[in-house]
């Protein structure tokens, strides 16, 4: 059977390098890009991911416009939103344009 493949978008390495190691650790294979545009180009790539964790703010492509764009293109992959922005709207504007959930940085592993 095959692992459930994340694709973890993030500006921050280091944010990328600790969520993969995370999620890989419970067996799950993970692909991470610094921002929406290279996960957009890394998605029309016919590299097919079961999931994406995506950060809010980042530049060239930020999280929202990546999960309005996921919406049309990719409607069955559902997309989790992580962000340090602690606000009700923007939490409600990114569930509203399609994300899965939200989750707050910094966040627990488990």
């Amino acid at each position: 059977m095959a692992k459930t493949k994340i694709l973890i978008v993030d500006d921050e390495e280091a944010i990328r390098e600790v969520v993969s190691t995370l999620l890989e650790a419970q067996g799950y294979e993970c692909v991470s890009v610094s921002n929406g545009r290279l996960a957009k180009e890394f998605l029309l790539g016919n590299h097919p991911v079961d999931m994406v964790l995506s950060d809010m703010v980042m530049p060239e492509m930020d999280g929202l416009s990546l999960v309005e764009w996921l919406r049309n293109a990719e409607p069955d992959i559902p997309v989790i939103m992580v962000t340090a922005i602690h606000d009700l709207s923007t939490a409600l504007e990114a569930i509203r344009r399609g994300a899965y959930d939200y989750i707050l940085k910094p966040f627990e592993k488990d």
